[in-house]
């Protein structure tokens, strides 16, 4: 393993998946790819565009700055790691960087969805899994290290 990449948004389950990506790192001598991908929401018409009013690509950008902290901590700057942005829908983002950077695997967090997001499927983490060519490891938000 030469390379891992992690999907980060500073939720709980994102920072418990970014411990388990450094440990996995350390343990294997691969790098870290710790990517926040600011989603694009479907244009509501021609007048207004794709915009998310809630997640912009600057807080995402303070997301990893926190995510390099932590990082820095945990192994006193002693792995390589690289930071990127993205703004996109998460899911196919995430599957293309890790074609992209042809990486061995993808770590991603994951939350107890609502009845409403089950009912529409929309969790990042199950959706990455399905579509993404590479190993997925889901780490749950409750996991401590």
């Amino acid at each position: 393993m030469e390379k891992i990449l992690l999907g980060y948004d500073d939720s709980d389950s994102a920072k418990a998946a970014l411990a388990r990506a450094v440990e996995f790192a350390r343990a294997f001598g691969a790098s870290l790819v710790v990517a926040s991908v600011a989603p694009l929401l479907v244009s509501a018409g021609r007048v207004m565009g794709a915009v998310d009013p809630i997640s912009d690509a600057e807080e995402h950008g303070r997301q990893l700055e926190a995510a390099r902290a932590q990082v820095e901590a945990m192994t006193g700057g002693r792995l390589h790691t690289d930071y990127l942005t993205a703004v996109g829908d998460p899911v196919e983002t995430i599957v293309a960087m890790s074609d992209t950077l042809d990486v061995d695997l993808i770590v991603v967090g994951t939350r107890e969805p609502t009845m409403i997001a089950r009912l529409f499927g929309q969790s990042v983490s199950s959706a990455v899994a399905r579509n993404a060519r590479r190993d997925v490891l889901i780490v749950h938000g409750h996991h401590t290290t």
